[in-house]
């Protein structure tokens, strides 16, 4: 059960304002809606008008055609067939054909042929609102560790100091102290003990991460999501367009006997128009551009031309050449096949080979062509599939070994899934959309139903695959008839939480999803206590990167990505993703160093100065002393954000178990350090005076070489060695700090000699500062503290 506690979250607004977090929400909705605007031809008293997209209403007939953007869902009526490009919205590689009473949903893109259609949904009724419901769903739920992180440490620090201070006042009271100097010194130490500066040391330090990852391409529109991919355990990517490149290209073409891969490419385009820019079209043009540079096909004359079409899964060409005239096609290979004479087993052969194509997610052409009367000759087959980016494989190597699980999701279906997955070295645990809510019983029928098919096939031997579809099928119909498979869908509607979580963890490959889905698969590994981010590129992208704990919109993303992602990619590729990650990772080190080394302090001064005055009747430094303390603590600690720091090889998150442990050890055994040489110049008989200026002296000198022990959880001196800016500026503080304790400076001045001496005692503390700090983490790992 202790998968199922939630990711951590609290009320938005407490660090960073809450307008911001609503302005990003409706930057993404306003994105998204613009795909609304513009105007469509309406069917209005019997003619058409062009009207603005806002004013339709169901049961408008509107026209589509070619380059239109489909402006509502809508039920298609009159008209041959509708090519819609559906990428954006649900994820699809390819266009997909559309026939009358089928639907189309708003804001996909017609890329061939013109129909009526009757409008069925509008605004927030249709299929794309769902996806802007999502959006705001999302950026209401959002909320950052780094908050909750400031805010622990925050509201910590001013309990200990308030309680400290107040149980000062009280003791000050009873010994009947002055009640002006009592509230002087009590607001004074209040005001330097609650760490003010927390929350602007941190921002400073995400912001040139910010401006780091800047320089590599990537614009942070969100700074704490710089703190929250350095906790990223699993990356979500969508794929078309992310990690594939978006374009069709050719994979290795089939040229049956007698004919060459030239002629099949030549006879291929003699069969297509290139100006149609068809997607399906433009790899066999590519091909000859790169491998036909001897065929002459461009001399070739098409004298007719019938486009593709649902119906008949094809298209023709009448071409001719000096003379000579014949037809070519091109399309189904179900359909060319029934278009020749090959006898039974010459067909079953191309049959196995289809399939075994289809097996590997490719979408293949069959090539043909007619003379005259004669029967059709297929010349080979053209295998097409959405190659990956060059370095997507690379990237996604390169994240696991920093510990980050990559899953690939993708609105594609499962072969191809399957087998881009199997390209960029993912393992090939891949489930569909349908399992994602645990009511997934179809799968067990359809697993039903392939072995079925395995059975006949080797009880019967060498049958045609269609054939033992067709019996599996009949047999699935039967067990239909015979057995309630609705019990199924009821056993798994009940499977518990656990259980969806685990499976999710598990599966590398999600095929078939749509945008709830991303959202869902986003949020189930969220309460899974996993810190999630996810990259993708389009409309039905942009709730699960609002969801994540970080997004990143690619370089080609649409402008509802973009608006909806914490991180925005500019260049092509997913490379600088790593890059991030580095960056990221180097920046929650550096805040993890600053947030130790306030914690450290504020305890080691407040408890410090609480036990002197109640147990010795002595203000160990005056209200001015702290002032000037403050002052050269916090303003070079800035210098933090530009130190060199180590990249961890695994996610890393806040654990205030460790950061409170750290801290508060480092800071008693600070207290001791000041509380000893407090003994030892009261034994020599030095003035109160000279006490408080060493005492002084010695806090900037071993306060700021904390910061040196808290940079990394080792030994100072292992590397990466301190970045020169820190140095200069946390030894130019303490060098500043000794001339004011040396000359005197708005205190009693206490020489060179004796500023020496506190440097070397400041310095044997800072070893066994160092020391105390390696046992501390060696402690807590053995404890099962740290991962």
């Amino acid at each position: 059960m202790g998968r199922l506690r939630h990711h951590p979250r609290y009320a938005a607004g407490k660090c960073l304002p809450g307008f911001f977090q609503e302005h990003r929400a409706l930057n993404a909705l306003k994105a998204l809606k613009k795909g609304l605007a513009g105007k469509v031809p309406v069917l209005r008293d019997g003619e058409y008008h062009s009207v603005p997209v806002r004013e339709l209403v169901p049961g408008d007939i509107i026209r589509l055609k070619i380059g239109s953007v489909v402006p509502a869902d809508v039920q298609l009526l009159k008209g041959d067939y509708l090519l819609v490009d559906q990428a954006a919205l649900t994820g699809e590689s390819l266009p997909v054909s559309k026939k009358a009473r089928e639907v189309a949903y708003a804001n996909t893109i017609v890329k061939q042929g013109e129909m009526e259609a009757v409008v069925v949904n509008t605004g927030m009724h249709t299929n794309f609102s769902n996806v802007v419901s999502l959006v705001a769903r999302a950026g209401i739920k959002e909320r950052s560790h780094f908050q909750k992180m400031v805010m622990q440490i925050g509201n910590f620090l001013i309990m200990v100091s308030l309680a400290l201070v107040l149980l000062i006042v009280m003791v000050s009271l009873f010994r009947h102290e002055p009640l002006l100097e009592i509230a002087r010194f009590a607001l004074v130490l209040t005001v330097a003990a609650i760490p003010v500066a927390l929350p602007a040391v941190l921002s400073v330090t995400l912001a040139v991460g910010a401006v780091n990852l800047a320089r590599r391409k990537a614009i942070v529109s969100h700074l704490t999501a710089i703190e929250e991919l350095a906790g990223v355990d699993v990356f979500c990517s969508d794929k078309t367009g992310t990690l594939t490149q978006n374009q069709m290209q050719v994979k290795d073409p089939v040229a049956f006997s007698g004919f060459t891969e030239q002629e099949l490419f030549v006879f291929a385009a003699l069969a297509s128009r290139r100006e149609n820019q068809d997607p399906i079209e433009s790899p066999i043009f590519q091909w000859l551009e790169e491998h036909g540079s001897e065929s002459d096909w461009h001399s070739w004359k098409q004298a007719s031309f019938t486009p593709f079409d649902p119906i008949s899964k094809r298209t023709e060409a009448s071409v001719e050449r000096g003379g000579e005239q014949f037809v070519v096609t091109k399309g189904a290979t179900q359909v060319l096949l029934g278009m020749t004479e090959l006898d039974e087993s010459k067909t079953r052969e191309i049959n196995q080979r289809v399939d075994e194509l289809a097996a590997k997610g490719y979408r293949t052409l069959a090539v043909g062509r007619r003379q005259g009367e004669a029967p059709l000759k297929l010349l080979g087959l053209i295998p097409l599939y959405d190659p990956p980016r060059d370095d997507s494989k690379d990237v996604i190597a390169e994240m696991e070994n920093y510990g980050v699980q990559v899953k690939m999701v993708t609105g594609d279906n499962l072969a191809i899934a399957r087998e881009i997955g199997g390209l960029l070295g993912l393992q090939q645990r891949t489930i569909r959309s349908s399992q994602l809510s645990g009511a997934a019983s179809n799968e067990l029928l359809e697993l039903a139903e392939v072995l079925t098919r395995v059975i006949y096939r080797r009880l019967k031997g060498d049958v045609a695959e269609k054939e033992a579809r067709r019996f599996a099928s009949e047999v699935m119909e039967e067990v239909a008839t015979l057995y309630d498979t609705r019990v199924l869908e009821r056993e798994f509607i009940h499977t518990h939480e656990s259980a969806i979580i685990e499976m999710i963890e598990e599966v590398d490959i999600f095929a078939e999803v749509v945008p709830e889905d991303k959202y869902r698969i986003i949020d189930t590994l969220q309460k899974g206590d996993h810190i999630v981010a996810m990259t993708g590129d389009g409309v039905n992208d942009a709730p699960a990167l609002k969801k994540a704990d970080c997004g990143f919109a690619v370089s080609n993303a649409t402008d509802a990505a973009r608006a909806a992602a914490d991180i925005i990619l500019t260049a092509p590729g997913l490379s600088v993703i790593n890059d991030a990650l580095r960056q990221a990772r180097i920046t929650f080190a550096r805040m993890k160093s600053y947030a130790t080394f306030r914690i450290a302090e504020t305890i080691r001064i407040i408890l410090f100065m609480t036990l002197s005055i109640i147990v010795f009747n002595f203000y160990p430094i005056t209200a001015l002393m702290i002032i000037l303390l403050a002052l050269l603590n916090d303003i070079p600690i800035l210098a933090i954000a530009y130190d060199n720091t180590r990249v961890h090889q695994k996610p890393v998150r806040w654990n205030m178990r460790e950061l409170l442990t750290v801290s508060m050890v480092l800071g008693v055994f600070g207290v001791l350090a000041s509380f000893l040489l407090f003994f030892i110049l009261r034994e020599q008989g030095f003035s109160d005076d000279v006490i408080r200026s060493m005492l002084f002296l010695k806090l900037i000198v071993a306060g700021h070489s904390t910061l040196y022990v808290t940079r990394s959880e080792g030994w100072f001196w292992e590397r990466p060695l301190p970045a020169p800016l820190l140095l200069v500026a946390t030894f130019g503080t303490e060098i500043l700090g000794t001339f004011i304790a040396v000359y005197g400076i708005f205190i009693d001045p206490i020489g060179w000699a004796y500023a020496l001496a506190i440097w070397g005692y400041a310095l044997v503390w800072f070893l066994v500062n160092d020391a105390v700090k390696v046992f501390t983490y060696r402690m807590l790992r053995r404890e099962g503290a740290l991962a």
